[in-house]
C-alpha cells in the first residue's frame, strides 16, 4: 500500500522586497520538500492573503535550474561557461583576490554589493559586516526608497503613519504612486473590505490605468513626475472651498497661512495644464477628501522614483494635514513604518568595526564606479573585486549600457553569490550557490505594517547551497578578519539583535509567530505631536537640514521648493524625446525575482510597451510591432502594447524583463539615469524621456 506523505504546517514570512512581508503557512512534506504555500490568517495584516506568485513557491524553491554548487569561469565573461569546483577552492580564491586587491591598490578597491534580495536582517545586512571589519568600500542602498523615506521624513518627522488596517474602517481610501494588486496584495483586501462592509470608495492616482485603478471608484490618470502639482491643485481646492481645518491646521502644523498664500496661484487649470487632469476631477477628488472625514491616503514608492519624487511624496502627504484627516480612525497617511522597528544591527553589521573615513560608494551608480568615474568612485581607487549577494544589477541598475561595459572588464574580479544563474551571475569569475528563505534562518519585518518575525529553517537546501552568512563565515577565516558576528549562528545573531533592541529573545518572539509594534492610536496619528522639535506638521522644508543618508546630501537639494509645489526638475519630453517613460512592477515578477519561474514567465509573456493609440497611428505602429525607444543612454526593442489608459506622450513598460528576453538583448535599464536624486540619493527609474520608432524588420 502507498504510504501517504507526512505533511506538517510551518509558519514563515516572505523575504522578498515587498512592503508586505506576507505571514506564510507552509506545507513541509516528509520534512524534506514545500508543498502549498498559503497565508496565514494568524497575523492581523496581511490576514490569511498571500500574491499568486509565492503561493506558487514551490515552483521557485525546488526548481530544476537552480545553481547548486560553486563554479569557476572558464570562458570569456558573459559566455555562461563554468566548471565545478569546490567550495574550499571557491572561498580560497575569493580570499586571495580581495586580498591582491588590498595590497595594490588598498582595501577600498574591494566593494561589497547587495540589496534586497532578501530582507531578512541577518542574510540580507551581514555582508557590511566584511566591509566594516575590511575597511572595503562601503555600501549606500539607493534604487528603492530613500526618495519616498525622505519625502515622508520632510513632513512628519519620522517614517511612521496610520495603523495600514485602519484602510478596512476608512471611508475614502487613496490609493496614491502604487499599483498594489501588483506589488501589495494586502493593501486591496484592507481596501476591499472598507468597500464592502462600509460602502467606502477607493481611489487610485496613477501614470496609467493600471490593476488597481480598474478596481476604483475614482481614477486619477496623470503625467508622471507631476503628483506635486496634482496635489497643490487639489490643496487649492481645499483651502478655497472651505474644507481645510482650520482649528487642526493652527495647532498641529508649522505655516498654513504661508501655504494658502502659496497655492492662490495654484489652481486647478493651473495643476491640469501640468498633469493632464482635467479640471473637473481636481476638483471633485478635492471635495471628495474634504467632506470625507475618514480619509487613509496611502502613499507608495512608485510616484517618488522621479527627479522630484522626494517633493511629490511630501506634497502628497500634505493634503491630510490640511484637512485634519489624521484625527479620525480610518484617516490620516501611511508609507512605511521604518520608524517602528528599533533594530540593533550593530553586531549583525559590525557597526564597532566602521571607519568614517571609508568612501561610500552608491548602489544605482554601479555603471559610473566600474567604469571609472572619478566622481562617482569620490576621486578614489578604481573598484577591482565585488562579492554580489541578493541583487542582479546586469538586469537592474540604471545606466545598462555603462554597467555592462564595467562589468566586462577583464580586470574586475566579481564573486556572485546566487540562487540561479542571473544575468549577473553569468558575468561572474566565481558563482556561489546560494539557499531561498525557507532553508535558512532569519529575522523579519513588515515595512507596509507593524509586524517582526522569525523565518525559521524549514527544510534542507540541495547540493551543496550555503547560506550569506555562511558565505561570510568562510571568507572571514581566509581573511584573518574577527568579529564576534562572525562566531555566531544566524539564531545566535537574532538572539543577540532582539535583546540589543529591546524586543526580548528568539524564543519569545518564536511563541509570538508574528508580534504586532504599532504604536497606539495617539502616536500613530500624531495626535500629541508629530516627531519634528517643535511637534508640527512641516509644510515647509530645509531639506538640508533632514537626516541624511551614508551618500550625505545629494543632487540639487538647494534648490528643492520648500513648500509643496511643482518641482520642474524632471526630464521632461523634447522634440528629440517626445515621450515621458514610466517602468512600472509587474504582477508576477518582483524586481528579477521569479523572472526564472514558467508561471510567471507564462503570465508575463515577452517585453512589451504600451502606447495611446492615437500616439501609434501617429508613429505608424499596429499592436503587436517590434518597436524600439532610445534616449542619450542606450536603445532597447520590444513589442508595441495599444492601451488608452496613459496619457498620449506617455509609454509604460512593465516589469524588469532579463535583458536576453528583449528583442536584441537590451534590457529597460538601457534608458534609465542614474543621476543623484535630491536630496539624498535614489534613482529616478520612472522619469525617463525616450524616442519610440517601429523597429527595422531583422535582415
Amino acid at each position: 500500500m502507498n504510504q501517504l506523505p507526512r505533511i506538517e504546517i510551518r509558519h514563515s514570512t516572505c523575504p522578498h522586497d515587498c512592503p508586505s512581508a506576507c505571514a506564510l503557512d507552509v506545507e513541509v512534506v516528509d520534512g524534506q520538500s514545500i508543498g502549498r504555500v498559503r497565508g496565514s490568517k494568524k497575523q492581523t495584516y496581511t490576514a490569511g492573503v498571500v500574491c499568486a506568485k509565492v503561493a506558487r513557491y514551490a515552483e521557485r524553491i525546488h526548481h530544476a535550474e537552480r545553481v547548486t554548487f560553486p563554479m569557476r569561469r572558464i570562458g570569456r565573461k558573459g559566455s555562461g561557461q563554468f566548471a565545478r569546483i569546490s567550495w574550499d577552492e571557491a572561498l580560497d580564491e575569493i580570499a586571495a583576490r580581495f586580498d591582491q586587491a588590498e595590497r595594490e591598490f588598498g582595501g577600498e578597491s574591494v566593494w561589497p554589493y547587495y540589496y534586497a534580495g532578501t530582507m531578512g536582517l541577518v542574510m540580507r545586512d551581514g555582508i557590511n559586516r566584511l566591509a566594516h571589519v575590511k575597511k572595503y568600500s562601503r555600501f549606500y542602498g539607493t534604487i528603492c526608497s530613500t526618495i519616498a523615506r525622505i519625502g515622508f521624513t520632510a513632513g512628519t518627522g519620522k517614517v511612521m503613519g496610520a495603523d495600514p488596517r485602519e484602510m478596512g474602517v476608512s471611508d475614502l481610501i487613496v490609493i496614491w504612486g502604487t499599483n498594489p494588486v501588483n506589488t501589495q496584495v494586502n493593501v486591496m483586501s484592507h481596501a476591499s473590505r472598507a468597500k464592502k462592509e462600509r460602502d467606502a470608495k477607493i481611489a487610485a492616482i496613477d501614470v496609467y490605468n493600471n490593476d488597481t485603478m480598474k478596481q476604483a471608484d475614482i481614477k486619477i490618470l496623470l503625467r508622471p513626475g507631476t503628483d506635486g502639482a496634482f496635489a497643490c491643485g487639489v490643496m487649492h481646492v481645499l483651502f478655497r472651498e472651505g474644507y481645510a481645518d482650520r482649528d487642526y491646521l493652527a495647532r498641529y502644523t508649522d505655516c498654513p497661512d504661508e501655504l494658502e498664500a502659496h497655492l492662490k496661484t495654484r489652481t486647478p487649470e493651473w495643476a491640469s495644464a501640468i498633469s493632464g487632469v482635467p479640471v473637473e476631477e481636481i476638483e471633485a477628488f478635492a471635495r471628495a477628501v474634504g467632506s470625507t472625514e475618514r480619509t487613509f491616503f496611502r502613499l507608495g514608492y512608485g510616484f517618488t522614483r522621479s527627479r522630484n519624487g522626494a517633493a511629490q511624496m511630501h506634497a502628497a502627504l500634505c493634503i491630510p494635514a490640511v484637512t485634519g484627516a489624521w484625527q479620525h480612525e480610518g484617516g490620516g497617511a501611511f508609507f512605511n513604518n521604518a520608524g517602528i522597528w528599533r533594530f540593533d544591527e550593530s553586531i549583525i553589521e559590525g557597526h564597532d568595526a566602521i571607519d568614517r573615513n571609508t568612501r561610500v560608494l552608491d548602489q544605482s551608480k554601479v555603471g559610473r564606479i566600474l567604469t571609472g568615474d572619478p566622481e562617482a568612485l569620490h576621486n578614489g581607487p578604481p573598484v577591482k573585486a565585488m562579492l554580489i549577494q541578493n541583487t542582479n544589477p546586469m538586469t537592474v541598475a540604471p545606466e545598462q549600457a555603462l554597467v555592462r561595459e564595467g562589468f566586462a572588464r577583464e580586470d574586475l574580479f566579481v564573486a556572485v553569490h546566487e540562487q540561479f544563474m542571473t544575468e549577473t551571475a553569468a558575468m561572474a569569475d566565481i558563482v556561489l550557490p546560494a539557499t531561498m528563505f525557507m532553508e535558512h534562518d532569519d529575522l523579519y519585518y513588515g515595512g507596509g505594517h507593524q509586524h517582526i518575525s522569525v523565518g525559521p529553517k524549514l527544510i534542507d537546501a540541495p547540493g551543496e547551497c550555503r547560506s550569506n552568512h555562511e558565505v561570510l563565515q568562510g571568507l572571514a577565516t581566509r581573511l584573518k578578519i574577527s568579529h564576534p558576528g562572525f562566531e555566531m549562528t544566524p539564531r545566535e545573531l537574532i538572539d543577540a539583535t532582539l535583546k540589543k533592541s529591546g524586543h526580548g529573545d528568539i524564543a519569545r518572539l518564536e511563541a509570538d509567530i508574528w508580534r504586532d509594534l504599532q504604536p497606539d492610536f495617539r502616536t500613530s496619528h500624531y495626535l500629541d505631536g508629530f516627531a519634528h522639535a517643535d511637534k508640527k506638521f512641516h509644510f515647509k522644508v530645509d531639506w538640508g537640514k533632514l537626516p541624511v543618508g551614508a551618500g550625505g546630501l545629494m543632487g540639487a537639494w538647494d534648490k528643492m521648493p520648500s513648500l509643496p509645489d511643482h518641482w520642474t526638475i524632471i526630464e521632461e519630453a523634447d522634440e528629440a524625446h517626445p515621450f515621458r517613460l514610466a517602468t512600472s512592477p509587474a504582477r508576477s515578477y518582483l524586481n528579477t525575482s521569479f523572472n526564472e519561474t514558467p508561471s510567471s514567465q507564462a503570465r508575463e509573456g515577452a517585453p512589451s510597451v504600451m502606447i495611446h493609440p492615437d500616439d501609434a497611428v501617429a508613429y505608424g505602429i499596429a499592436d503587436g510591432d517590434a518597436v524600439t525607444l532610445g534616449n542619450t543612454r542606450g536603445e532597447t526593442t520590444l513589442t508595441a502594447k495599444l492601451f488608452d489608459g496613459v496619457r498620449r506622450g506617455v509609454l509604460i513598460a512593465e516589469s524588469v524583463h532579463p535583458n536576453k528576453s528583449h528583442i536584441g538583448g537590451r534590457g529597460i535599464n538601457m534608458l534609465t539615469g542614474a543621476e543623484s536624486v535630491a536630496p539624498v540619493g535614489g534613482a529616478a527609474v520612472h522619469d525617463n524621456k525616450v524616442w519610440i520608432t517601429k523597429a527595422a524588420a531583422a535582415g
